[in-house]
């Protein structure tokens, strides 16, 4: 699709003020688990009670499906980002003066539930942007969710220079987090007037309601069954943040301890995982457009399995590394393009690949730890293959959007002719 120079700036005016949203929950997730210590020293917490903190953020998002489902349909995914992206930056006002350990508790699952509505929504506006302008971009925008969270280390490395105090830093974090989410909204999708919660053009160009959403109709005004097409992408989602939460809570210790890293290699293997998402992300919406979404997705989880496999059976320092980056090159775009296709079957169906995701982050790492400590590391880490290689055949079960057209940039002569 060709596009003329209006259209190219509400293309981008859109882009910008979704990215921020993906921006706005790397940076608030970074801003307030790079303070863990202060909490801890604050409120006299053991390590048991700072699993507990971790893992209540996690259960918020994973349980905020039907809520998100509700919210969704009842506001739309424009109003619901704005809100829950000034609601984050609560979370942080009130973590910064938390009297003691149950109501940081609270605050932390009504976090979890937060996330898990800006989750939700921000991927519903970057699927709709797509649709809309028939442009691939949603691999972008969640690279700049890591860029959030590195401006957020920034942050707190900085205000840690001059004052230790929790309210300073995140109160400035806050501050943040609002101007984004009000800066954000002017160029935000707007809903569809049927009022199904979706933004126009989602999936559905010509405003009809989503096939999963117009099946939920037909049934019933409650929660509907899942269609069989949701639940094989909530498990590639499942799978897919499996292997990527795995990685980041394992890789190290592997090489520690298995490879026999000296210490100033065994960080390595989170940073070359991250490195190489980052950097796929950035491209992967190009390959997304000239290969499709489903041939990315099933090669690169293969990829990312069989590297990681090899890596496993060669040993040593280098070929682990290798083994990681393949993962971090092949699961990059998994979630994006996941995403994406969960979208266009409506907005219940996106809430749930959402908390099933949601889910396979938070649950996967531990389930490693289990078969870690049942038999080896080693195992522990095959299993994450085997996620990865998971992935790649619940991928061949599901209906994949066709590749968008390519739209170079116009050249201005021939627009201006």
């Amino acid at each position: 699709m060709h596009m003329t120079s209006p259209a190219r700036d509400e293309f981008r005016r859109s882009q910008l003020a979704i990215g921020a949203l993906f921006f706005a929950l790397g940076f608030q997730y970074a801003t307030w688990v790079s303070r863990v210590p202060a909490l801890k020293a604050r409120l006299d917490l053991g390590e048991a009670q700072i699993g507990l903190l971790l893992m209540t953020c996690g259960i918020g998002a994973a349980v905020s499906f039907p809520l998100v489902a509700v919210l969704m349909r009842r506001f739309g995914s424009r109003l619901l980002s704005v809100l829950s992206a000034l609601a984050l930056g609560v979370v942080l006002l009130a973590l910064s003066v938390v009297p003691n350990y149950p109501v940081t508790l609270l605050v932390l699952f009504f976090d979890g539930v937060a996330v898990g509505c800006l989750n939700v929504a921000m991927n519903a506006q970057g699927a709709a942007l797509e649709a809309r302008f028939e442009r691939t971009t949603m691999s972008r925008l969640h690279a700049t969710f890591s860029a959030g969270s590195l401006l957020a280390a920034l942050l707190a490395s900085g205000v840690n220079a001059f004052t230790g105090s929790l309210a300073v830093h995140f109160g400035l974090a806050a501050a943040l987090l609002a101007v984004l989410a009000l800066a954000a909204r002017p160029g935000l999708l707007a809903e569809r007037p049927d009022g199904a919660g979706n933004p126009d053009g989602a999936g559905n160009p010509d405003g009809a309601a989503a096939p999963a959403e117009q099946a939920g109709r037909k049934t019933r005004r409650g929660f509907a069954l899942p269609a069989a097409a949701t639940l094989w992408m909530g498990l590639a989602m499942v799978f897919g943040t499996v292997t990527e939460g795995a990685m980041n809570d394992w890789s190290a210790l592997y090489l520690k301890d298995v490879v026999d890293a000296g210490a100033g290699l065994a960080p390595l293997g989170i940073a070359v995982v991250s490195v190489m998402m980052v950097c796929a992300r950035i491209f992967a919406d190009g390959w997304r457009t000239r290969f499709g979404d489903g041939r990315i997705v099933r090669t690169g989880s293969l990829l990312a399995g069989l590297g990681l496999a090899l890596a496993l059976l060669a040993g040593g320092v280098v070929p682990t590394l290798l083994g990681f980056a393949c993962v971090g090159l092949g699961v990059a775009a998994v979630t994006p393009c996941v995403y994406v296709a969960a979208a266009r079957q409506g907005s219940d169906a996106l809430s749930l690949v959402a908390a099933m995701g949601t889910t396979g982050l938070l649950a996967g790492p531990a389930v490693i730890g289990f078969i870690a400590g049942g038999t080896s590391l080693v195992w522990g880490m095959a299993a994450v293959a085997a996620s990865a290689a998971v992935v790649s055949l619940c991928a061949t079960r599901i209906t994949w959007p066709q590749p968008a057209a390519p739209a170079p940039e116009p050249r201005l002569a021939a627009e201006a002719g």
